[in-house]
């Protein structure tokens, strides 16, 4: 599998992964706790799935740049820039949010939650985003970059 469709398999995910989460929400808030656990069990699976394949991308292809330039970069590195940090800061909090829940610490859990959901959500989002730029912009090529961590 190439680079750029191993890049396509990591923005489907990014979209299962915000499907899931917002179907786990809406079956929470009705009161539907087993779906609400299996939906974001799962959301958590196809983010890990997808973390291991951006890792696989990344080292069979290299770093991909933005090939834009003023406005379009802009918002580009604006989305890039939030994006980053924020899935960072996913994979402890999902982490919190799973522990508390499976002891049954359901105050402490909707704490960790209250603030992952819409990280989460954003992320995913954010995520099929920068693909649709780095690859989809008519006009505009991805730039490939060799990576010297990757050894090229």
């Amino acid at each position: 599998m190439s680079g750029e469709q191993l890049a396509g398999v990591n923005a489907f995910l990014n979209a299962v992964s915000c499907a899931l989460l917002i179907s786990g929400w809406r079956a929470v808030k009705r009161g539907d706790t087993a779906t609400h656990r299996r939906r974001m069990m799962a959301a958590f699976v196809s983010s890990g799935v997808f973390l291991v394949t951006y890792l696989w991308r990344w080292a069979t292809m290299g770093t991909v740049h933005f090939s834009g330039t003023g406005a379009l970069l802009a918002v580009y590195l604006l989305v890039l820039f939030t994006h980053v940090p924020l899935a960072i800061s996913v994979v402890p909090m999902a982490l919190m949010a799973i522990a508390r829940g499976r002891r049954g610490d359901i105050a402490g859990h909707k704490r960790v939650t209250r603030w992952l959901f819409p990280i989460w959500t954003y992320v995913s989002v954010t995520g099929v985003v920068v693909y649709l730029m780095l690859f989809h912009i008519p006009g505009l090529p991805p730039k490939i970059v060799t990576d010297p961590l990757v050894g090229r």
